[in-house]
């Protein structure tokens, strides 16, 4: 049997995700007065809530796409130059995840002041959109007349992660130009997309024993 080629790709990528995800939390500061009262740490800690639900959402999403990467690569076998520069171009954008999400919460601690600025969600959802296209395309090279993918994998479960992928891209779009209208709505859709993609599209069979 041939050995799994795509090891050091997935320990790279599982380390990249890891550091963005780490990231997301050093933008919620810890109030640094001294000696405060129970109900002035309650306070700051409340004036903090766009950063602690954009840490949420962008949380859920890294999270999300983190296990759809461990899924694809349970079918992926082999790499070649194309797939890894595929694979780099995600984690460019996932590590790049952690500014955004702080420019989201900027903006949403002054969203019932400027509720007609969208450009901080244009660029967080823009961001998404991204990871989206990037996904896709991995795993669509991947999977292309089983280019690089295990000849033991399931062609009922590569075709399910296809169908579900095929959308990814349209409905970044679509949360994207949410995000011009309805900046409240935008977020839940996003966290809403993130649940979408944590669904598998199918329970697949497991390899066969060789």
């Amino acid at each position: 049997m041939d050995e799994k080629e795509t090891g050091r790709t997935e320990a790279f990528s599982d380390g990249v995700f890891a550091v963005a995800i780490t990231l997301l939390v050093l933008n919620i500061q810890v109030p640094q007065h001294i000696l405060l009262l129970d109900g002035e740490v309650l306070s700051i800690l409340g004036s903090q809530w766009p950063m602690f639900l954009a840490f949420v959402t962008s949380f859920a999403t890294i999270g999300i796409m983190w296990l759809n990467h461990h899924r694809i690569f349970t079918h992926i076998k082999r790499t070649d130059n194309t797939l890894l520069i595929l694979n780099l171009l995600l984690l460019l954008v996932i590590v790049f995840i952690p500014f955004p999400t702080a420019l989201l919460a900027q903006y949403l601690a002054q969203y019932t002041a400027h509720p007609n600025e969208h450009v901080a969600v244009a660029v967080y959802n823009g961001t998404f959109l991204l990871m989206a296209i990037f996904f896709n395309l991995i795993w669509r090279y991947a999977a292309y007349n089983n280019r690089l993918l295990d000849k033991r994998a399931d062609p009922e479960a590569v075709q399910a992660i296809s169908k579900q992928f095929r959308f990814g891209p349209l409905l970044y779009v679509i949360l994207f130009g949410l995000g011009w209208i309805s900046v409240p709505a935008s977020i839940v859709m996003s966290l809403l997309l993130a649940v979408f993609f944590a669904l598998p599209g199918r329970t697949s069979r497991p390899l066969p024993k060789v």
